[in-house]
């Protein structure tokens, strides 16, 4: 058998390995975008994760000098990253209160000068927070 031949064995096995690579490598970094903007730190991380083992598959086209499949792979994940950024600013923008006008926040009662005693803080327990000059015993 000739090495041409086994060339041509060879690129006939790795480059729809490499194409299917490529293809995993996409699907994860939409995943990747989609979780990067919604701030799902682990989801992102693991379809980071698997898009790796896409691009590592991808590069077996690269031995049969088709390396178009590299390319959509890479280029993918640049442009997750892109998109996710891009996503999530939108959707901070888009869950961000609206300011309230200066002249409703400030009551029409107050006069500068006077202090009003301050609300005992809540802490989600049942007791109030204390404050910064109060001490707390421990019984030892």
């Amino acid at each position: 058998m000739s090495s041409l031949a086994v060339a041509n064995m060879l690129a006939s096995v790795l480059v729809p390995i490499g194409n299917a690579g490529a293809v995993l490598a996409v699907v994860c970094a939409l995943i990747f975008a989609l979780a990067f903007a919604r701030g799902s730190a682990g989801l992102a991380g693991g379809a980071a994760g698997v898009w790796i083992l896409g691009a590592l598959l991808s590069l077996c086209a690269s031995f049969a000098t088709v390396w178009t499949p590299v390319v959509v792979s890479l280029s993918a994940l640049a442009a997750a990253f892109v998109v996710g950024v891009l996503g999530r600013v939108l959707l901070r923008a888009a869950r961000r209160p609206r300011a309230a006008p200066a002249a409703a926040a400030a009551p029409a009662d107050a006069v500068p000068g006077t202090a009003k005693p301050a609300a005992a803080r809540i802490t989600g327990r049942s007791a109030p927070a204390r404050a910064g000059a109060e001490t707390v015993r421990v019984a030892s």
